[in-house]
């Protein structure tokens, strides 16, 4: 008898009839002699109409209200499918973050996860019970109700799995798995039998909204096996998610994916000295504005100036724009420049680390696409470039294409895979 975490998101449990259909895929789980520990997302839209109803009733809320009033979404969810659950003859309680233990820093909105109790949900595992957890959530310090942020019910399930030392973490939503790319723009886009940790993580940092990338950073940390699957779709194992050792790599690219929730910002005529780009960045860390590519020009030498270039999602835009004169008066720019028609494409695979032509194989297909690059940046797996945004399913296209990505070879993995 094993222990499985299993994760639902909004999609899985919109409606009561879904819910029913999440309680019946907990049975099936726990009917194969495993105990269960179900961590639920809001319902559908729910988060979306909670934040809406704040703005009716002001345009600056403050952090900690908004917390208490999202944190709402995921009891509800919780509820109704323990008590679906229970209708159906299978014991089961529901938790909110405090009563699971869930110990996060003091930060509201964006908080992480430090430590978890689970005194509490292993009693309920003792007592043969089926334990619901409202995922998002947690308490820091003096039992404040803090959010971990959006997608942050990924990290819930995972955290929790590594805690209670889970057989595995299976995270449900309504796609089947992880594919190659988007299918919505790629039609013969491939899901992936496996995947490594490391490549699914460069994945979700780009933009493929399969997984929250902290929840993919906690399960690589504690090495927590994870399965993407379909709740609509339960005998579909998905795509395993696995250490890259355990994993024979046949290909030098694995997915690519394509982030359209950034804005490129450059600051010009920086004097070039020492000092800075570090008052520059942080500035912005003291305002909580998380930074992706960076680029610093070569030095004018009419002037002694540079640009700095970077990314900064679309969502801390007012953040960003409430400090920009703080910006120009600190660095004497000449001018801050906020550039919100791009892209970012990227490639990702473990088999690219020493395979020499990758980088130029991505440019020159860009170049034969007639799409110009604005910024490039990478890692030992993973090649990113700013884009137009219109050029963008174009250049998803393209890569696919180019990469072999987009036939049934792609999701083709050799040798024998866990049967986790």
């Amino acid at each position: 008898m094993g222990l499985i975490v299993q994760k639902f998101g909004g999609t899985s449990v919109a409606d009561t009839d879904k819910i029913k259909n999440v309680a019946r895929a907990v049975i099936r789980e726990k009917k194969q002699g495993n105990s269960v520990v179900v961590v639920v997302s809001a319902m559908g839209h729910t988060t979306d109409n909670l934040v809406k109803l704040s703005k009716e009733i002001t345009s600056n809320p403050s952090e900690r209200e908004m917390d208490m009033l999202l944190s709402t979404g995921e009891q509800i969810s919780m509820s109704l499918l323990a008590m679906a659950l229970n209708e159906m003859g299978y014991k089961a309680v529901s938790m909110t973050g405090l009563q699971a233990g869930i110990k996060t820093e003091d930060c509201h909105m964006c908080a992480r996860i430090v430590d978890i109790d689970t005194t509490n949900t292993k009693k309920h595992l003792d007592n043969d019970e089926i334990v619901i957890v409202a995922g998002f959530q947690g308490v820091c310090g003096d039992n404040e109700i803090t959010t971990l942020g959006r997608g942050g019910s990924d990290t819930t399930a995972v955290a929790l799995a590594c805690a209670l030392k889970a057989d595995r973490c299976d995270i449900y939503s309504d796609v089947e798995g992880v594919y190659t790319t988007d299918p919505r723009i790629v039609k013969t886009a491939q899901k992936l039998k496996t995947i490594s940790y490391e490549e699914m993580l460069e994945l979700a940092r780009v933009g493929a909204n399969v997984l929250h990338p902290r929840s993919v950073e906690t399960a690589k940390l504690y090495n927590m096996p994870m399965r993407v699957r379909s709740s609509f779709k339960l005998d579909d194992l998905g795509t395993l998610i696995i250490g890259v050792d355990e994993m024979e790599l046949t290909r030098p690219v694995t997915g690519v994916a394509c982030d359209k929730s950034q804005l490129r910002v450059v600051i010009c005529d920086i004097v070039d000295e020492p000092g800075n780009a570090a008052h520059l960045f942080n500035l912005l860390a003291k305002n909580n504005l998380s930074v992706d590519m960076i680029i610093q020009s070569y030095a004018r030498s009419s002037n002694n100036t540079n640009d700095i270039a970077f990314t900064i999602s679309k969502d801390d835009f007012d953040k960003f724009n409430s400090i920009k004169g703080k910006i120009s008066e600190i660095l004497s720019a000449t001018n801050i420049y906020i550039d919100e028609d791009i892209a970012k494409v990227s490639i990702v695979g473990a088999g690219m680390i020493d395979r020499p032509g990758i980088a130029a194989k991505m440019f020159d297909t860009l170049a034969q696409n007639h799409i110009n690059i604005k910024m490039i940046s990478t890692s030992e797996i993973k090649i990113s470039c700013l884009i137009e945004r219109k050029h963008s399913e174009a250049a998803i296209n393209a890569l696919a294409s180019v990469f072999d990505l987009d036939g049934a070879e792609a999701a083709d993995v050799k040798g024998d895979l866990p049967t986790l």
